[in-house]
């Protein structure tokens, strides 16, 4: 009789174990989902210092700075990067705003309805009318959306102003002390494990470090071929215009998209002046065809050679994950996607050594 009492409070405990370990992962779950943007900020904090980690470095040891004087000089170097920036963007969304009169909906239903309707006529000229319904878009119907969505980007301002400080502040204490997010993860890790995660944190913070310096290297060159290409057309703003679709380049194959739209929807709205066969469309095509001969030297050329050489991995390892981070975790999945093979890479290098498929797929770092 003892032992069935004895079983059933050894099964009840293991239930009411069970239960309070899934109330507990739940609880905790609830918690990060909660706090979901300060995780955001952090890891975005963590990005930043590893791509000013190399310029740090070389502050320490060439200049013999003071680590205190070399982060704060790096901090000062990116917050006027940030505000040269800003000072680019605002005269940009000034000047569209007044050619596209974000104010004026009649006047702004007038443009957009010119636009369709030289676009219409020119391919009609061709026998296509692939645009037939465009002229049914109900153009005042979005023209008077235009104030509630002005209203809602001065809200999303705001946020972005609070996570921009927020970012910061974070990531000025991560260089200033390059062991305080080790410190905090190494306090989860068993002692028996920490010598094997140190050198893995070691590997895997040089090798992101190199990845995002190649991020920004493949960007600048981007920015330099797209601004070459502005400037012999002559649009104006050409610099802001290129830097925006250089930075969309980061989100893979759908950002090259979104920033050829965005650069040839600028193009047309630069001249709405000029006539639309003889000088805007013909414009357009050459900015078109000039940004695609750009994709094809960044997607063939700089972009494999920057990441194979930054990641130490084979271009095609970094296709086939990307594609691979899409499909799982969409857009987000995908710019994860090449950092978060690379960190496996090296932990797997580290606790599976003996593995031939790792040993091979390792060999390069």
């Amino acid at each position: 009789m003892s032992t069935k009492k004895d079983e059933s409070k050894i099964i009840a405990y293991g239930i009411v174990k069970a239960v309070a370990i899934l109330i507990a992962v739940a609880a905790v779950l609830y918690v990060l989902y909660q706090i979901s943007i300060v995780l955001v900020y952090i890891s975005i904090a963590a990005v930043v210092s590893l791509i000013a980690r190399p310029f740090i470095i070389f502050l320490r040891r060439k200049l013999k700075m003071g680590n205190t004087l070399a982060v704060t000089i790096s901090m000062f170097l990116l917050i006027l990067i940030i505000v040269g920036l800003f000072s680019l963007l605002i005269p940009l969304i000034l000047k569209e705003s007044e050619n596209l009169s974000l104010l004026n909906t009649e006047a702004f239903k007038s443009k957009t309805e010119y636009i369709i309707i030289q676009t219409d006529n020119f391919l009609k000229s061709k026998n296509i009318n692939i645009l037939e319904e465009a002229k049914k878009l109900d153009i005042s119907g979005i023209a008077k959306q235009i104030p509630n969505f002005l209203n809602g980007m001065i809200g999303i301002f705001g946020n972005l102003l609070m996570g921009l400080f927020s970012v910061l502040f974070i990531a000025f204490f991560f260089m200033l002390d390059s062991g305080l997010l080790k410190s905090n993860i190494l306090a989860l890790i068993p002692d028996e494990k920490e010598a094997r995660i140190l050198q893995s944190f070691e590997k895997i913070k040089d090798l992101l470090s190199r990845y995002f310096v190649g991020l920004i290297l493949q960007i600048a060159i981007l920015f330099i071929l797209y601004t070459v290409i502005l400037l012999i057309f002559g649009i104006d703003n050409a610099l802001v215009i290129a830097f925006l679709a250089a930075i969309l380049n980061l989100i893979p194959y759908i950002g090259p998209l979104i920033g050829g739209f965005i650069m040839l929807l600028l193009t047309m709205t630069d001249n709405l002046q000029l006539d639309f066969q003889t000088q805007i469309l013909p414009t357009t095509i050459y900015v078109l065809i000039g940004y695609l001969i750009v994709q094809f030297i960044d997607n063939f050329f700089s972009q494999p050679y920057i990441f194979s050489k930054s990641t130490k991995s084979h271009p095609l390892e970094i296709f086939l994950v990307t594609i691979i981070g899409g499909i799982l975790f969409g857009i987000i999945g995908m710019v994860l996607a090449v950092p978060t093979y690379t960190s496996l890479k090296v932990i797997l290098k580290e606790f599976l050594p003996n593995i031939e498929f790792i040993q091979h797929l390792t060999k390069s770092i």
